[in-house]
C-alpha cells in the first residue's frame, strides 16, 4: 500500500545517502507538519542540498523511505505534484526570455496560465514584456526568475536552496516578506541559508546537516 494516513507533510524514515562509497548521511528520520517553515543548515558539501533532492524526488536515496503529502516516493509517483522547487541553478532555455522560459514550465501541468506568470514576475521586479534573454540576466535576476518558477503555480511544499544568494538587500528584504506571506498561508516551506539570521527570522524548526540535530522549535 502506498499510502498512509498522517498529518505529517513531508516523513523521512532511516534515509540514507552515499556517493562513490562514502556515507553523506544514514538514518535520517524526520517529520514535518503543514504550515511549516524548516531550516537546514551546515557547511559547504554537508549534504543539505542532496537531502531537498530527495524530497523532491530527484534524488533516490540508498535506503529509507520518503512520504510527501502521506504518498510514499517511489510507489506509485516519482515526483511530488504539488512541490516548488529551487535548487543549484534551474536549466532554463538561455536564449529565451524568462517570461517565455516560464510559459514553457507552466505548460507542463496547465495549472496557470499568462496572466498568472505575468503577476509574479512584477512581484519580483522582472518585466515580462522584456525580449532581454536569460543568457544576458544579471545572477540576481535568475535568482529571481528560479524563485518564481518555484512558487508561481501556488504549490502547498515550497523547497528553496540558499534562495537569497545572489540578491541586493532590497531583494533579499522582499523575498523575506514574500516568504512570510507564504507562511501566513500555511505553505510549508523548506530553506536553507549560508546567513543565520535568514533562518532565524523565518524558520520555525532548524536542523543541522549531516547530524540532524533539531536545533531550534
Amino acid at each position: 500500500m502506498n499510502k498512509i494516513n498522517t498529518n505529517k507533510v513531508i516523513r523521512l524514515n532511516g534515509v540514507k545517502k552515499s556517493f562513490k562509497g562514502n556515507i553523506l548521511f544514514e538514518n535520517v528520520s524526520l517529520e514535518i507538519e503543514k504550515g511549516q517553515v524548516v531550516g537546514f543548515r551546515g557547511r559547504n558539501g554537508s549534504g543539505k542540498s542532496v537531502l531537498l533532492k530527495i524530497i523532491a524526488g530527484l534524488y533516490t536515496p540508498d535506503e529509507g523511505d520518503v512520504y510527501i503529502q502521506g504518498e510514499k516516493l517511489g510507489d506509485r509517483i516519482d515526483y511530488p505534484d504539488d512541490v516548488g522547487i529551487l535548487v543549484d541553478s534551474p536549466g532554463f532555455i538561455e536564449v529565451l526570455s524568462g517570461f517565455e522560459n516560464l510559459c514553457l514550465l507552466a505548460e507542463i501541468k496547465g495549472r496557470i496560465g499568462r496572466g498568472e506568470i505575468e503577476s509574479a514576475m512584477r512581484k519580483f521586479d522582472l518585466d515580462p514584456d522584456s525580449r532581454k534573454k536569460v543568457k544576458n540576466y544579471s545572477l540576481g535576476m535568475k535568482e529571481k526568475l528560479g524563485i518564481i518558477q518555484a512558487t508561481m503555480e501556488d504549490q502547498e511544499i515550497v523547497i528553496l536552496d540558499e534562495p537569497f544568494n545572489a540578491l541586493d538587500e532590497a531583494s533579499c528584504q522582499h523575498l523575506y516578506q514574500f516568504l512570510m506571506q507564504l507562511k501566513d498561508r500555511k505553505k510549508t516551506i523548506l530553506l536553507t541559508s549560508h546567513n543565520q539570521a535568514d533562518l532565524d527570522a523565518l524558520c520555525d524548526v532548524q536542523y543541522s546537516v549531516p547530524a540532524f540535530e533539531k536545533l531550534m522549535s
